[in-house]
């Protein structure tokens, strides 16, 4: 089973070891008062997972303002950058990579998490979500709108959280560009209603992201930059798609075949788009002709699927998220063809280690068995 098309290197920029990429996903392990990954926690879970071809850890907001989550950690003090120099040394100890996903959350956040202060988004929009606060689920608010101010102060929080990413030894950082956070929200003309230059026209709602990727790759080299989107999403996270949400997103991944980046990282459609006129079902068939660069995938796939889109050229990489939670040794466990453990949904962001780092590998479960 080693000629499996997810257990071959790549090297374009990345030089992974296989495809087999573990997604960034939310933990909510952070539970300190720095927010910082800690040794006995982040360390070890990471770490563990360091079979994969690459990790791309949880997002990790850029600054106070950025935060949306109750317990996620950050990359924007000193603490977390120590917090994060522990995880980035046990992974590369275990001939692991890893990049760090760098977030904002804008209006899927809460006044709880900013003082009293109301979230920052495009518009004063509310996206009629939930937030999860330190008091639980709260409904989230109307935002307020970014003055021009806001959006320079953010381009160097970003600017300075991948400094801080070199800073902690990563290998790369992937801007959170998807799900309905800030970037999505500015790219999507249902929640960004502005009328200046970063409103309006196709071309003026992507040129924050493009802002931040410039000044991203002043202080890291862009083979080192990922950035993720999710063209189809529609009915969650706050996003409603409309007639100008594909060929945004065509325009976006065109554009970026004039940087040289890691990769860019796509999601297929969280939900049913298939009575939608104006939504593609097949994301990484859609956007692989339009895209030169390294294109990854996620978003449900499983070995089967993941080697045939690789084979078929559709991608050159596949993440996998919840697969990863309950088998830290996914990759052993491709190549094997051993069976794969399931995962508790109860334990993906409470504290402590239970379904975290207590998932034993494939050998360790057969020597207790």
């Amino acid at each position: 089973m080693s000629t499996q098309a997810l257990l071959t290197p790549y090297h374009k920029n990345l030089n992974v070891k296989n495809r087999v990429v573990m997604a960034p996903l939310t933990r909510s392990r952070a539970a300190n008062t720095d927010n910082k990954p800690t040794a006995d926690l982040h360390a070890v879970y990471y770490g563990q997972r360091a079979s994969a071809g690459l990790i791309i850890t949880e997002g990790s907001q850029v600054s106070k303002c950025a935060v949306g989550y109750v317990n996620t950690p950050g990359i924007h003090s000193k603490a977390q950058v120590e917090g994060w120099k522990i995880v980035t040394k046990e992974v590369h100890d275990k001939g692991g990579k890893i990049f760090i996903q760098l977030w904002h959350v804008g209006r899927m956040s809460h006044p709880d998490f900013h003082n009293g202060d109301l979230p920052l988004a495009p518009s004063a929009i509310n996206p009629n979500e939930q937030s999860y606060t330190p008091e639980g689920f709260k409904d989230t608010v109307a935002p307020k709108a970014m003055t021009k101010e806001d959006i320079q102060t953010t381009i160097l929080d970003f600017q300075n959280a991948a400094k801080n990413a070199v800073e902690a030894g990563f290998d790369g950082v992937e801007i959170h560009s998807s799900n309905g956070y800030l970037f999505h929200q500015f790219f999507n003309g249902t929640s960004n209603h502005r009328t200046d230059e970063y409103g309006g026209s196709l071309e003026n709602r992507v040129r924050f992201f493009f802002e931040v990727l410039d000044a991203v790759k002043e202080v890291i080299p862009q083979q080192q930059i990922g950035a993720r989107f999710n063209p189809s999403l529609n009915g969650v996270f706050g996003m409603t798609m409309d007639e100008e949400t594909i060929p945004t997103f065509e325009y976006i991944i065109k554009k970026l075949n004039d940087y040289d980046l890691a990769y860019i990282h796509l999601s297929e459609p969280f939900t049913d788009v298939s009575k939608i006129p104006f939504a593609v079902e097949n994301i990484a068939e859609h956007f692989r002709p339009l895209y030169n660069g390294t294109l990854m995938i996620n978003a449900g796939f499983n070995q089967e699927s993941g080697n045939k889109v690789i084979a078929s050229g559709n991608a050159d990489l596949v993440a996998f998220g919840k697969l990863f939670i309950s088998n830290p040794d996914l990759v052993e466990r491709f190549e094997n063809g051993y069976e794969l453990a399931k995962w508790n949904e109860d334990t993906f962001y409470t504290p402590g280690k239970e379904g975290y780092i207590d998932y034993p590998t494939f050998k360790e479960q057969e020597q207790h068995a």
